[in-house]
């Protein structure tokens, strides 16, 4: 589709998916009181992609909210790009996305051609998913952001969550890293057009097949790499597992053109809080250390299963790869090998 607009550049965010920072998010979440619930299968304790919530025996909610301001300058892909994201949550938890509410911050005298490509975009990326749009609330806001409250099913007997990694599993990886730098590169004008379409290309695609991968498989954790970056989102899933987790940089697979960006300064500002925040508990470092910390748009899956099974499914889904592995705990939650 033909760009509209150049709808990154109204952004403050640095052209990325910054999410507020971790440190402010652990100090506010620890003062809220917390009123038992035998239903609540997947709470905010750990930092989880989504909640759960278990309605019968057989059946349970799964729940997630997630919207952020422009990474790209098509407002049509944008708004396909935001509800890709705000699915993933879903799919993390291995769910099935039902029904999703709009999400919507957008200027009181902004351009309503573009605001209808962004909803088009969005409404159509939901009904990829085989989800029903039923509503949503928008608000006038200056900076332009959009966004999906996504429910899904699940059996509560197979709910994916951050907490199930195991000392001797291994970490295989759905997508590659680097949308944030890219991201920002586009807003300063570094980005190469190639470069731009190739995340583009991988923000719009769902995590659905990924999920239906994994399931066929004794998955025993899982998470999406988003606004943390994949540094933030392994140490959720270290200290909810009572892990580990080391991380071959080796083995990582990047976007073309991150590296570059990255070297050349294009640095989104959630990837300095997320460094500022996250960086106390990694032990080592790389060459590729600032897109360790990048926040990911609609980034892939992390997933923790046994060596055999972490083949069988690189051999189902081509484009999962292994990344690091799951030792008992020593030291720091991260270790960069």
């Amino acid at each position: 589709m033909p760009q509209v607009s150049k709808l990154t550049s109204t952004t403050s965010a640095g052209g990325c998916a910054s999410k507020l920072s971790p440190k402010i998010l652990d100090q506010v979440l620890a003062r809220i009181p917390r009123w038992p619930n035998e239903n609540v299968l997947v709470g905010f304790d750990t930092a989880d992609d989504a909640g759960v919530y278990k309605l019968t025996p057989e059946i349970a909610l799964v729940q997630t909210v997630d919207f952020f301001s422009p990474v790209v300058d098509d407002p049509y892909t944008f708004g396909a790009i935001a509800a890709a994201n705000a699915l993933s949550d879903v799919y993390a938890m291995g769910g099935q996305p039902i029904s999703a509410l709009s999400i919507l911050a957008w200027p009181a005298k902004g351009d309503l051609e573009e605001l209808a490509e962004i909803v088009k975009g969005g409404a159509e990326k939901v009904h990829e998913a085989g989800c029903t749009i039923l509503g949503g609330h928008s608000v006038a806001d200056n900076e332009i952001k959009f966004g999906y409250a996504v429910t899904g099913l699940i059996h509560p007997d197979r709910i994916k969550t951050n907490a199930g990694a195991r000392p001797g599993d291994v970490l295989v990886l759905t997508k590659r890293l680097g949308t944030g730098v890219i991201s920002t590169a586009l807003k300063r004008g570094m980005a190469k057009e190639a470069d731009v379409e190739g995340a583009e290309k991988s923000m719009l695609t769902l995590n659905r097949a990924a999920c239906e991968a994994m399931l066929s498989f004794d998955v025993h954790g899982c998470t999406d790499v988003t606004g943390f970056g994949l540094i933030g989102h392994a140490r959720e899933m270290a200290l909810a597992s009572h892990v580990t987790i080391e991380i071959d940089p080796r083995k990582l697979q990047f976007l073309p053109g991150a590296v570059e960006y990255a070297s050349q300064g294009a640095i989104p500002g959630g990837l300095k809080n997320n460094r500022e925040f996250a960086s106390y508990c990694v032990e080592g470092q790389s060459e590729f250390d600032d897109l360790l910390y990048d926040p990911q748009t609609s980034g892939g899956l992390l997933i923790s299963l046994s060596e055999e099974d972490a083949e069988g499914l690189e051999r189902k889904f081509p484009s999962a790869y292994r990344m690091g592995r799951v030792i008992a705990k020593s030291g720091k939650p991260i270790r960069i090998l």
